[in-house]
């Protein structure tokens, strides 16, 4: 049975992670800097031949992937709302500090998407895109937070942040689940063959 192939692209840096800022479904746009990840990301992601690219309809992760498609050669096939990044409520904007620490509970923040929540929505979204997209080879693009929970949820390990436009390639199987095979351009696995 083929594996279904992700790469999981968090998108270019904004002036808000520059400031250490929440951003969660805020939309914030890339700055320069994160325009430079995303073309930069190209080399590696060239290394492969994506079938469709998809991102969430944030702008940050939908002009990262704009970036990525133009430098491929390719197009963004669609926005999918589900990859949007976990919804903080009111801590988003803040940076840390006493107003962000009086909104903290047991799991997140009042008000916000629990990781529970927020993990279930982001694998059951790249669950149906592997059902879609069977035995081929699939570009996302989309927020540190809720890629970091859903492939965390996936794999069954606790992962840590995801760095902005690095390569993070997971193989989905109809009966084994998935394999996570680089996390933060980093090798967690022996390569899976197609």
């Amino acid at each position: 049975m083929p594996l279904t192939t992700f790469a999981l692209v968090r998108h270019g840096q904004t002036d808000w992670n520059a400031q250490r800022r929440l951003q969660g479904s805020t939309d914030i746009p890339l700055n320069d800097v994160g325009r430079g990840q995303a073309r930069d990301a190209v080399a590696v992601l060239s290394g492969y031949e994506w079938d469709v690219i998809v991102s969430s309809p944030l702008s940050r992760a939908a002009e990262t992937a704009e970036l990525i498609a133009a430098g491929l050669g390719l197009s963004v096939d669609r926005r999918v709302p589900e990859l949007t990044e976990r919804r903080f409520g009111a801590a988003e904007g803040l940076q840390a500090g006493p107003e962000l620490d009086a909104l903290r509970i047991p799991g997140g923040f009042r008000g916000a998407e629990s990781e529970e929540e927020a993990a279930s929505r982001g694998l059951a979204a790249l669950e149906a895109l592997a059902e879609e997209f069977h035995g081929r080879r699939v570009l996302v693009v989309a927020h540190g937070t809720l890629l970091r929970l859903s492939l965390g949820r996936a794999v069954a390990r606790t992962l840590d942040s995801i760095d902005n436009a690095v390569l993070n390639l997971a193989h989905h199987h109809a009966i084994d689940g998935w394999q996570l095979e680089y996390f933060n351009g980093e090798p967690v696995m022996a390569a899976v063959p197609a």
